[in-house]
């Protein structure tokens, strides 16, 4: 997961790096507020930011009211770092759109402690996300196959009356045969996606991503 350490003092930038990147995270850096702001508006944005109250061109806290007032869709989790250790401040510090402090100079500990929380949030929200665009997903789908059913019950009607109407030797008699069979495959997808009632997927790539797995019908609707 990538996080971003904001400071104006290169030494602290150090340090917080040094132990960040030795458990496993991925970390940028940044100078002063103007500079974190350009890095979590980019593409490729870090989901945690740990971010120094005093720094030059804008401050930790007024960073943490743009951030939130804009129009970010993924998940941030911010901490302030701050040496401000007075009880007005620190609310005045998460008022502003922070999600946890970490008071200077900071402990090893304690900064090991309060990352991982913000990274176990940071995961919730994902997972809480994918659901979401999943239960969209399924209610199109369902809506769809809704609509789908009329017009194969239509085709099932009367490729089976053609076919009543044929000699046994017709050579259209296989065609429409076939024509039923996939009309009747087809209303079988259409039951399982309507049926629907928990989240399996399987690959279908060979692949390691999310983009490498469709939902798995037959594990995941009612037979």
């Amino acid at each position: 997961m990538k996080i971003l350490v904001a400071d104006d003092s290169r030494t602290a930038r150090m340090l917080i790096e040094q132990s960040l990147s030795a458990w496993g995270f991925d970390v940028v850096t940044a100078a002063d507020g103007q500079e974190a702001l350009d890095i979590f508006s980019s593409e490729d944005a870090p989901h945690i930011g740990i971010i120094d109250w005093e720094m030059p061109r804008i401050d930790g806290a007024a960073l943490c009211r743009t951030l939130r007032s804009g129009s970010r869709t993924t998940p941030l989790y911010l901490i302030l770092l701050t040496a401000r250790n007075d009880k007005k401040d620190i609310a005045a510090g998460l008022e502003s759109g922070a999600d946890d402090y970490i008071p200077k100079p900071f402990d090893e500990v304690e900064l090991n402690a309060r990352v991982n929380v913000g990274k176990r949030v940071i995961e919730l929200q994902q997972e809480m996300l994918k659901q979401e665009r999943l239960e969209g997903v399924l209610e199109t789908a369902g809506a769809v196959c809704h609509e789908f059913n009329q017009p194969l019950q239509i085709v099932s009607a009367y490729s089976e009356m053609l076919q009543s109407r044929l000699q046994g030797d017709d050579e259209n008699t296989e065609t429409l045969e076939n024509i039923r069979a996939a009309v009747r495959r087809l209303g079988e997808l259409t039951r399982k996606l309507m049926n629907i009632t928990r989240h399996e997927t399987t690959d279908y790539t060979g692949g390691t991503t999310d983009s490498a797995r469709i939902v798995d019908l037959d594990a995941a609707s009612d037979s």
